[in-house]
């Protein structure tokens, strides 16, 4: 069973991944909300090295301020919408190592619902985040057009949805083998039973009896 301890080696690795980028989005949506408070509080006149905070970001951004603002906004979003999806796959990925194999039923409906919560949650939170960025630079003014895109998790949804198709499959044929093997031997004619392999005599009445040597 090599295959499958390389399986579920891979998955402690995904769910370790899984909780890393969870914590990273947390503090990446942390910081951009953070950076807006600060950026609205401090007065217009504040400088750094005799340059204001509007020179500072084209001087080394090369956009102004309030493009700032919008493109901190967008990302609280996107990344809000990834630290979902990433818990979600991280509870995927414990229930399939409690499993011990990823050919259950449960765990390939768990995968396929995972794909589709990817998906939507991915397009919910580009659609939102566009929203917001379309909203802000309506209002504000020298804003850049959005340079993001977050609908790079759809392909990863679908992935998800494939390999939970495969999973399940395998889970219908495991469950098949097993009926199987259940069968009881007693209903199973040998190979070297004669009886198995003698035509049927028939008697007077027109009915056959199973020919014994």
């Amino acid at each position: 069973m090599k295959t499958l301890n390389t399986i579920q080696i891979l998955s402690k690795i995904a769910r370790i991944l899984c909780k890393i980028i969870f914590v990273c989005c947390i503090v990446g949506a942390a910081l951009c909300a953070v950076g807006i408070i600060t950026l609205a509080c401090l007065p217009q006149e504040f400088t750094i090295g005799e340059l204001t905070l509007h020179q500072l970001a084209v001087k080394h951004l090369e956009v102004s301020l309030n493009t700032c603002y919008a493109a901190m906004a967008y990302a609280i979003v996107i990344c809000a919408a990834q630290a979902v999806l990433c818990k979600i796959a991280e509870r995927y990925f414990t229930n399939e190592l409690k499993a011990g194999t990823p050919f259950t039923f449960d765990g390939a409906k768990e995968l396929i619902r995972l794909g589709i919560i990817t998906i939507c949650v991915s397009i919910g939170a580009e659609i939102v985040a566009g929203t917001v960025y379309g909203v802000m630079k309506a209002v504000m003014q020298d804003v850049a057009d959005p340079k993001m895109r977050g609908f790079g998790s759809v392909g990863l949804g679908l992935t998800f949805i494939i390999v939970g198709l495969i999973f399940r499959c395998g889970a219908e044929i495991s469950a098949a083998n097993a009926t199987t093997a259940n069968i009881p031997a007693a209903n199973i004619p040998a190979a070297n039973d004669p009886a198995a392999n003698t035509p049927a005599a028939e008697n007077a009445d027109g009915s056959q009896n199973a020919g014994n040597v």
